[in-house]
């Protein structure tokens, strides 16, 4: 079974990085979380052959699979999986939704996800990664106030987006 852990520092250049994934703020403060069936998950993915900037692998990923654009995001950290094979790095990034497109078919799966507005507290819950899914999620409720200037109190519950 792989091990995760969490790290708020740059990524090593000895550790390639396999995943980009974003915590996507609306600008009321409530987190946005793809959900594919009853499997709820961050918008991101691989980085695609050429593609070596973080910022561009989440904004093409983020148009891709939830249609929505983003400001500049804030690197959060990484999360190192060591699969007893070879170590790699999925980094986690946090933005800010700055414009929604209609929902459309995901361009790698013809699949269409849906979008949910939870409010960040949710998202550990939710994403069910464990001990480090939670330490992510805090540091990206903690970028949504800190970096984004966003409400971090009193923020609606749920919604689709």
């Amino acid at each position: 079974m792989p091990k995760f852990t969490w790290h708020t520092s740059a990524v090593p250049e000895t550790l390639p990085v396999r995943q980009v994934y974003g915590f996507l703020f609306v600008p009321d403060g409530r987190l946005l979380l793809r959900l594919d069936g009853r499997k709820h998950s961050l918008p991101g993915g691989r980085p695609e052959p050429g593609e070596q900037r973080y910022v561009d692998i989440l904004r093409r990923e983020t148009l891709e699979e939830v249609t929505v654009e983003i400001d500049e995001p804030h690197y959060l950290g990484f999360q190192c999986v060591d699969d007893g094979v070879a170590p790699y790095a999925q980094v986690r990034m946090a933005a800010v939704v700055t414009k929604v497109h209609p929902p459309a078919p995901d361009p790698d799966n013809g699949r269409i996800y849906r979008r949910l507005l939870v409010h960040p507290c949710k998202a550990g819950d939710l994403l069910a990664w464990g001990e480090t899914g939670y330490l992510q999620a805090g540091a990206a409720a903690d970028a949504a106030v800190r970096v984004f200037g966003l409400p971090g109190d009193g923020l609606p519950d749920a919604g689709d987006l």
